[in-house]
């Protein structure tokens, strides 16, 4: 029973992890059509500056934090919260 369990939260922590990947990409997406230069080649480094590039940006623009900040924070949090969940579990 333990090791299901923890097969499935590895499982969604890795669906946590695409799904950050994803928000990264379509945050890069969106600070490159407002001008600024963004490095695919180094996104995985600089992300977190795009992250809150993004969020100052959509700040101004509408007064409020772009969903794709949210999306990005809570799926790394989730994979993390979930991995170290499956990997507890898989020792038990």
């Amino acid at each position: 029973m333990m090791t299901a369990t923890s097969h499935v939260l590895i499982a969604i922590a890795l669906i946590s992890v695409i799904w950050g990947v994803v928000s990264s990409i379509v945050i890069a997406n969106a600070l490159q059509k407002r001008g600024i230069k963004v490095s695919y080649l180094f996104l995985r480094v600089m992300i977190l500056k795009y992250i809150g590039q993004y969020r100052d940006i959509t700040r101004q623009e509408t007064g409020r934090t772009g969903p794709w900040f949210y999306s990005y924070v809570i799926a790394m949090n989730g994979a993390l919260v979930a991995a170290i969940a499956g990997l507890i579990l898989r020792s038990v």
